[in-house]
């Protein structure tokens, strides 16, 4: 019985590590970002699934010569972009990232950034299968939510942007090794 269950762990590992990379290929993250004279290097990607359901996957950029964690730790400019594997209603989608915001962030903060996380949060709506969302932050602009290339958010608050991305970027967020993957720190 333990010889079977060993064997099909690594048969899943396999499998995982194979559906990872045909996740990653689906996504189809290009090495180089650029928006205007601005370039960004893709410096992590990672493919989040919650109970062997494949939700998105992601890739988070920062310019050249710059490591991802001090870009978000110091504010520089950063992407993460998130490219939806199925489809998801809004309402799990708020109710995921305010699970995740209570756990990083006390509720003093969350109260002070109450209305412009609520405008944040309205402007997903629903997604489908095959969505592309980018959080694009420049400290001189602020932060930009993209949904499949258009700007649908805007927002200069810097503490926003910063609480917003460490759902993903953060401690408490994502679980460790995805986070620690995305920020190109292998766990």
């Amino acid at each position: 019985m333990r010889q079977l269950l060993i064997v099909l762990l690594l048969l899943y590992s396999t499998t995982s590590l194979a559906d990872e990379s045909a996740r990653l290929k689906e996504a189809n993250f290009p090495a180089q970002w650029r928006d205007g004279t601005q370039l960004m290097e893709r410096k992590g990607q990672i493919v989040l699934t919650y109970l062997w359901a494949d939700i998105y996957a992601a890739a988070l950029f920062t310019q050249p010569g710059i490591q991802p964690q001090q870009a978000f730790d110091e504010q520089r400019e950063l992407r993460l972009e998130l490219f939806y594997l199925r489809d998801l209603e809004h309402s799990d989608i708020t109710r995921a990232s305010a699970t995740i915001l209570k756990r990083q962030q006390p509720a003093a903060t969350l109260a002070r950034l109450d209305a412009p996380l609520k405008q944040l949060q309205a402007s997903f709506g629903d997604i489908k299968r095959g969505d592309r969302y980018a959080l694009d932050y420049n400290p001189q602009r602020g932060l930009k939510l993209e949904r499949n290339g258009q700007v649908i958010f805007t927002s200069q608050n810097h503490q926003l942007a910063k609480i917003y991305l460490g759902i993903w970027l953060a401690p408490e967020g994502l679980p460790d090794p995805l986070r620690l993957s995305l920020l190109a720190q292998r766990p």
